[in-house]
C-alpha cells in the first residue's frame, strides 16, 4: 500500500495551521461579522433613528434654542464651539448601540450559536467592535454635514480636521470597550440601558460640550476640568478652530492620549474577560 504523507505533528493527524493562517482566519471571520452586524443596523429603522436622527436634533436643539444665550470666546460663534461637543457627545453615546445590541445577543443565545460555529472566537466581539466603530464615523460625517448647513466652518486647515474626525473614533471606539464590557456583564437590555445613562450623561454634559466649564459652580469645575470628555473635546476645538485654541492643544492632545490609553488598558481587557465567561 502506498504511504500517505501527512503534516508535520503527531503521525495521522493534520498540522495545525500556522500563526499567520489563524490570524486570517480570524480577520476574515471578524469581518464576515462586521457585515452581519451593519445590515442589522441598516435593516432596524430604530437604530438608525437613535444614532442619526437623535444627534441632528441635538444640534438643532442647541445652535438655535440655546446657542443665543451661551456667551463663548471662540471664532465663528458658538455653533463653532458647539460642534466639536456634538461630535463628542456622539461618539460616547454611540457605545448605547454597543452595550445593548451585545447584550440582547446574550439573552437570545445569538453569542452561543455563534460561538458554537467553526470561527475565531475572538471574532464575535471584534466584529461588533469595528461595526460599531464604521457607524460611529458615518455618523460623524452626518453630523458634520449638519453642522456645515448651520453655520459651522474648520477654521485650521484640511489635515486637523481629519485628526479631530481621527480622534472622535479614537474616543467613541474606547468608550465601546467600556460599553462592551457592561452589556456582557450586565447581560439585560433594560439595565444596560439605565446604568448606560448613569455614567454618560454625567460625563458628556458635566464637561466643555455645550457651555464654558467657567460658568459652572466652582465645586462642579473641578470635575468638569479633569475629566477625559473634556480634555478629548478641547483637543478636538483646537484642532478645529486653531487659533488662540490651539495653544493648549498639545496639552490636551497629551491629556486625551493618556485618558484613552488607560480606558483601552482596562475595559479592553475586561471586555474580553466579559465575553469568555459570556458562553
Amino acid at each position: 500500500m502506498t504511504a500517505i504523507t501527512v503534516g508535520a505533528g503527531t503521525a495521522g493527524a493534520p498540522a495545525e495551521p500556522g500563526a499567520f493562517v489563524r490570524a486570517r482566519w480570524a480577520v476574515t471571520d471578524t469581518l464576515t461579522i462586521t457585515r452581519r452586524n451593519l445590515l442589522v443596523w441598516m435593516r432596524v429603522p430604530a437604530y438608525i433613528v437613535f444614532t442619526i436622527i437623535q444627534p441632528v436634533m441635538f444640534v438643532l436643539m442647541f445652535r438655535y434654542v440655546f446657542g443665543g444665550a451661551i456667551p463663548v470666546q471662540v471664532p465663528g460663534g458658538y455653533v463653532s464651539f458647539l460642534m466639536p461637543g456634538i461630535i463628542g457627545q456622539t461618539a460616547a453615546f454611540a457605545t448605547f448601540g454597543t452595550a445593548i445590541a451585545l447584550a440582547l445577543e446574550l439573552q437570545k443565545g445569538v453569542i452561543d450559536r455563534l460561538r458554537s460555529m467553526p470561527m475565531a472566537r475572538s471574532a464575535v466581539l471584534a466584529g461588533r467592535l469595528v461595526a460599531d466603530t464604521a457607524r460611529m464615523v458615518l455618523t460623524i460625517l452626518v453630523i458634520l454635514g449638519v453642522g456645515y448647513a448651520v453655520g459651522f466652518r474648520f477654521q485650521n486647515g484640511a489635515g486637523p480636521a481629519i485628526a479631530m474626525v481621527v480622534l472622535a473614533t479614537v474616543f467613541g471606539l474606547a468608550f465601546c470597550c467600556v460599553a462592551a464590557f457592561t452589556g456582557l456583564a450586565i447581560g439585560d437590555q433594560e439595565s444596560v440601558q439605565a446604568f448606560g445613562m448613569i455614567w454618560l450623561f454625567p460625563l458628556t454634559f458635566v464637561s466643555s460640550a455645550f457651555v464654558p466649564i467657567q460658568t459652572m459652580p466652582g465645586w462642579l469645575q473641578a470635575f468638569a476640568n479633569n475629566q477625559p470628555v473634556t480634555y478629548v473635546i478641547d483637543a478636538m476645538r483646537g484642532l478645529a478652530l486653531g487659533g488662540p485654541l490651539a495653544n493648549h492643544l498639545s496639552a490636551d492632545l497629551w491629556k486625551s492620549a493618556a485618558w484613552l490609553a488607560g480606558i483601552f488598558v482596562v475595559f479592553a481587557p475586561l471586555a474580553v474577560r466579559a465575553y469568555r465567561r459570556a458562553a
